[in-house]
């Protein structure tokens, strides 16, 4: 199902531009994060890092959600290279509520496969662990917007997925985990 749960034309960004009328101008990579105490989010920031750094993302506008206050979420994106880019504050995961992100339950959290994906994540690569800062229990997701409309979406399954953004970048119809 293709379709947030409210009229997403009021959505802005931090630098006050509006999600719809950028879709008007370049696809729109809307990558909803987790807390960024979370090994997962800062993985996701790292493989953001690289996937910008490619030249096959200038028809695409990457826009982050947070769930902490814009001066924190900068300095998470100074350390991975990515202060560039746009990103939306949501303190209270309505914007994540809107598009149908849920809440993560205790086995999705603290499963066996959370805890191997966590060690590999945090302790082997070296993304670490943090404080929560936000709703520990909010999952994540992608969403791809073209031309006023979500076009993809990916939605985690475990905080743990390691979704392929190229994929959700190359994308021309649904694509829901």
């Amino acid at each position: 199902m293709l379709v947030a749960s409210r009229d997403i034309s009021d959505i802005s960004t931090f630098q006050n531009r509006s999600v719809i009328d950028l879709s008007f101008h370049k696809k729109v990579l809307l990558v909803f994060l987790r807390h960024f105490g979370c090994s997962f989010c800062r993985e996701a920031l790292a493989d953001i890092d690289k996937l910008n750094s490619k030249k096959s993302t200038k028809n695409f506008e990457i826009i982050l959600v947070h769930m902490a206050s814009p001066e924190v979420a900068q300095q998470y994106f100074n350390k991975y290279h990515l202060s560039q880019l746009d990103h939306i504050s949501d303190p209270t995961c309505n914007l994540y509520e809107s598009f149908g992100l849920l809440k993560a339950n205790f086995n999705q959290l603290f499963g066996f496969r959370s805890w191997i994906r966590g060690i590999e994540t945090g302790f082997i690569k070296g993304h670490g662990w943090g404080k929560l800062m936000g709703d520990g229990f909010q999952m994540p997701g992608i969403f791809t917007i073209s031309k006023g409309k979500i076009i993809a979406e990916y939605r985690h399954c475990f905080p743990s997925d390691k979704p392929d953004y190229e994929k959700m970048m190359n994308c021309r119809s649904s694509h829901t985990k």
